[in-house]
């Protein structure tokens, strides 16, 4: 009943213009409160805490490529409904219409100050960036083409692990996506694994992992199964900072823990390290 009401006051207020945005925003980690827009202009970075809320995948395109050289591969591919699982194929439709992507992964080509590379982007804002058989289909290509064309790879990873209403089809990903990481390896590519928030389940046990330099923005979770699983399996408690990317950074599964205003820098700079340079005009 106060549902429905609030959404009539929310409709009658917005009057059919841009939904309300509040001036403030209140950080979820400290509690602290600023000005909106000085943390949108920090792309979505708390400036009292240092807090890293999560960005869409055109809003990390925006901050880390080149302006105007991105450019989308396989970008019409869309999940089915192998198991014909009830209002799957409703609730897809629904969130391409709420978010403009067609699936949870956007992968293409770019450069990053010049260097070249293909670059996949997951969005959380789909089904929480879990893996189905498109967004694996999707990875698996992009790695492919960078094989091929012999261009490294920068990854950013979010997501909740495999996509429960695809079943198997879903779990078979984690072994095709990790082929494919493994066969550019093998030809001398370069791959860079983004980590943000959040990076779980099968995902994470799969090409996420497989980085041959593996980055993690500030205290993003980072992990496989949850913490209250691992805790009732092994019958301990955990450390309070326990699949956080500083953990995962003292116990070397980490490289660099790299806050997002000086990533576009740091990946320009590994790409070159790697012989990656600009192309001459």
């Amino acid at each position: 009943m106060f549902e429905d009401f609030f959404n009539v006051v929310k409709k009658r207020f917005n009057d059919g213009e841009e939904e309300y945005k509040p001036p403030m925003f209140k950080c979820p980690r400290c509690q602290g409160t600023s000005p909106l827009s000085k943390y949108e202009e920090l792309h979505r970075v708390c400036p009292k805490c240092n807090y890293h809320g999560r960005l869409s995948s055109t809003e990390r395109i925006a901050i880390t490529v080149d302006k105007g050289s991105f450019r989308e591969l396989n970008g019409g591919m869309k999940s089915a409904n192998p198991l014909d699982f009830p209002d799957y194929s409703e609730k897809q439709a629904e969130l391409r219409a709420a978010t403009g992507l067609s699936e949870a992964v956007i992968t293409g080509t770019a450069t990053i100050k010049g260097s070249p590379v293909v670059i996949g982007i997951m969005d959380s804002r789909f089904m929480m960036g879990s893996m189905g058989s498109v967004v694996g289909e999707k990875i698996t290509r992009a790695f492919e083409y960078a094989t091929e064309k012999k261009l490294p790879v920068v990854m950013f990873t979010a997501s909740g692990g495999a996509r429960m209403q695809e079943g198997i089809v879903s779990l078979m990903q984690m072994a095709k996506t990790s082929g494919a990481v493994k066969l550019h390896s093998e030809a001398g590519g370069l791959y860079i694994s983004v980590m943000t928030d959040p990076t779980t389940g099968g995902v994470t046990a799969s090409f996420a992992s497989l980085g041959d330099i593996i980055i993690a923005e500030p205290k993003v979770l980072i992990g496989f199964a949850g913490r209250r699983v691992i805790e009732g399996t092994i019958k301990q408690k955990l450390p309070d900072d326990f699949q956080l990317a500083e953990f995962m950074y003292t116990k070397g599964f980490v490289d660099m823990i790299v806050e997002r205003r000086k990533l576009r820098s740091v990946l320009s700079h590994l790409l070159k390290l790697h012989g990656f340079y600009p192309k001459e005009a």
